[in-house]
């Protein structure tokens, strides 16, 4: 029989979350945030829009590397308009906090920006971690004007493209798409949560 966890209540889920993954090495856990911003666990996923726990616990980079680009994400973020938790989440979930990160498409660097962005964006090299979060913050900052503040449709953009954001008029029915703006709610939470 499946087992459910329903809360609203974001730090006690996240930290049960977190104890629940670690703990559940031979099942496999999953979550989906709703709309209203409660969380769902279960171990039988009736839909695509949970994701293995796993996937969003395991991983975390060690607080000095986090630390290594605090002063760039905070300075950045604020001349773009941005809470330096959001870009801190998107570069958690793009890249684990590696500059020198490229996907199998060919994004680069700490946000992961695609070569072509990188360009339009006036970045010349996409693994100077300046130049990188400058690139994806900027992008990042057109993307929430483009859908009027929608976090969750920008964060779609980022990861699919506006093409395809336009194109569905919501999050594309893409798994990888859906999973990725999760998993970037969810630090974006747990940063908003952590001390300064």
């Amino acid at each position: 029989m499946a087992k459910f966890l329903k809360t609203t209540c974001a730090g006690i889920v996240l930290s049960a979350f977190l104890g629940l993954a670690a703990a559940s090495a031979g099942d496999d856990l999953y979550v989906h945030i709703d709309k209203q911003g409660v969380y769902h666990f279960t171990d039988a996923p009736t839909s695509s829009k949970y994701v293995k726990a796993r996937a969003l616990s395991g991983g975390q980079p060690p607080q000095l590397i986090q630390d290594r680009y605090a002063g760039v994400i905070r300075d950045l973020s604020q001349k773009h308009g941005l809470r330096p938790e959001l870009v801190q989440a998107v570069i958690h979930v793009e890249s684990g906090f590696n500059p020198k990160a490229v996907s199998k498409k060919g994004a680069r660097g700490l946000m992961q920006v695609m070569p072509v962005n990188l360009r339009r964006l006036g970045a010349e090299n996409p693994f100077d971690p300046r130049e990188n979060i400058a690139a994806g913050t900027r992008y990042l900052s057109r993307l929430l004007e483009r859908y009027d503040g929608n976090l969750t449709l920008s964060l779609a953009a980022y990861n699919a493209g506006p093409t395809a954001v336009d194109h569905y008029q919501d999050v594309p029915p893409y798994l990888e798409t859906r999973q990725y703006v999760q998993k970037v709610l969810l630090y974006y939470r747990h940063y908003r949560k952590s001390p300064e």
